[in-house]
């Protein structure tokens, strides 16, 4: 067998050139000089006989061939580091580490209770949460960087059919007023009375917005006829604003628990509409699933209760 022409350090270089956008940054990254990342790259480049780097310009640009062993060195890398973790497993929870994925709203108010169960049973995991849109997430445990995810949005389409994609519970949409507001005072407020409200939403290129309306709509709702009074781009500032009498707003249940039991806002309910989204768990199934992934789905995942109107968080 021949020898390689790369070191798997050379590889890790390269990588966090191209991730830090220049040598400076990729050096302090790796907490190197900046004169030992350049001749690892000239020594790479003389070993391969071919330029990885674009010499005319001033940021670090690939060359065709600098990209692809970029993009083959990166799935190298990968799989070295699903070795480690493999041998780590052997431990049996004795320690290793579980990357996790959520979207915005799910990782900021459901995953943090989650890793917390999790941690209770499994101290030794170092545990790790990646919060971001629901797009960036699937991509991400599509390249086997995050073990598994729960998502409140839609797969991108053309991942459909590489990640395994499980239902995992109903989140509810609540309706959320000031508590000094007429509509505050009634059981049910009727679908015509949305128009009459001012609400506060989230961005139109929001993933959670798009949901949102999409629901709306399959239950003859038209949020294009809502008097939006302005575009927040929190979930923690639409409460605060609603909070302060500002207008209403649509919000996932699990992100309203703690201001419906101190009273600060209030849900109203609407007549003969229940709206829901459906959680999802996403895994790659051709990539390698840790001890501490499996346990967590099997675990935590299964124990946990979403609060609806008639329940509250539970273990």
């Amino acid at each position: 067998m021949r020898d390689l022409p790369f070191t798997l350090d050379q590889l890790r270089i390269l990588k966090a050139i191209i991730k830090e956008g220049s040598f400076k940054k990729a050096a302090d990254s790796l907490y190197v000089s900046q004169p030992a990342i350049s001749l690892q790259i000239q020594n790479l480049e003389k070993q391969l006989n071919i330029p990885l780097f674009e010499r005319s310009s001033k940021k670090a640009t690939l060359t065709e061939a600098g990209n692809l062993l970029l993009r083959y060195g990166g799935r190298i890398l990968g799989l070295c580091e699903e070795t480690c973790r493999a041998l780590e497993d052997i431990q049996n929870l004795q320690g290793g580490c579980l990357i996790i994925g959520a979207s915005q709203t799910t990782g900021t108010y459901l995953m943090p209770r989650l890793i917390g169960l999790f941690r209770q049973r499994y101290p030794q995991v170092n545990v790790q949460l990646q919060v971001h849109s629901t797009r960036l997430i699937s991509w991400s445990v599509a390249n086997g960087q995050i073990d598994l995810a729960v998502i409140g949005g839609e797969v991108p389409s053309e991942l459909k059919n590489i990640l395994q994609i499980t239902s995992y519970a109903e989140d509810e949409l609540a309706l959320i007023i000031p508590t000094s507001h007429i509509f505050s005072k009634v059981t049910n407020i009727q679908k015509e009375d949305l128009y009459r409200l001012r609400f506060i939403a989230l961005d139109t290129q929001s993933t959670i917005r798009k949901v949102i309306d999409k629901i709306l709509y399959q239950h003859d709702i038209d949020s294009s006829r809502f008097k939006i009074e302005m575009e927040l781009n929190s979930i923690e500032a639409i409460k605060n604003a609603v909070q302060s009498g500002l207008g209403a707003a649509f919000v996932s249940v699990s992100a309203i628990a703690k201001e419906l039991e101190l009273g600060i806002i209030h849900w109203a309910k609407i007549k003969n509409v229940t709206i829901k989204r459906m959680l999802s768990i996403i895994i790659h199934p051709n990539k390698y699933k840790s001890k501490a992934a499996e346990t967590f789905s099997k675990e935590i995942l299964t124990l946990f209760v979403i609060p609806t109107q008639n329940k509250v968080f539970s273990d």
